[in-house]
């Protein structure tokens, strides 16, 4: 992942976060570099969890913070599931490409709906109610570093050859 440049330390929080969300969207993403279609399909736990439905699931919760949450859309018009849960699901077209691209995709549409607002503004279309967009920006970071820390041991442990059998 790459480092903070010194400046950034003093720069306004929102460009901070920002940041933040940027790094770890794509540490995330850049987790399935150098995998095959089969290593990235790989199930190593009892959960739906894979390094491929990790970022399918990055993808979604952009899609719901961001297009479902501040754009007031619904899941249906976005067309991503009703559920955590289900986002996790591969489909049999769905690639290490086709992920990443979706992923990236679905990150710059979540630049562009919050490029007008502020921290403070408050978005209404979450099902828990309104919310400030700090408040969104936090859960988000919340939700991509833990997902990271469990691409980080499944990578691992594919490559190192421990999930083989």
């Amino acid at each position: 992942m790459p480092t903070m440049e010194p400046e950034a330390f003093h720069s306004p929080l929102r460009d901070q976060l920002e940041l933040f969300l940027d790094e770890y969207r794509a540490a995330l993403r850049d987790s399935l570099d150098g995998l095959t279609e089969e290593q990235a399909r790989q199930s190593l736990v009892a959960s739906k969890t894979t390094l491929l439905g990790l970022v399918k699931h990055a993808t979604f919760v952009e899609k719901v913070w961001f297009d479902e949450a501040v754009r007031c859309r619904s899941r249906a018009e976005i067309g991503i599931p009703d559920t955590p849960d289900e986002s996790f699901d591969l489909d049999a077209d769905d690639t290490i490409a086709s992920i990443q691209r979706a992923h990236r995709e679905a990150c710059e549409a979540s630049r562009e709906a919050t490029a007008k607002l502020t921290l403070d503004d408050v978005v209404t279309g979450n099902r828990r109610g309104p919310l400030p967009l700090r408040w969104v920006y936090l859960h988000v970071l919340r939700e991509l570093t833990q997902h990271r820390g469990h691409a980080d041991i499944l990578r691992e442990q594919i490559l190192d050859g421990t999930a083989e059998g």
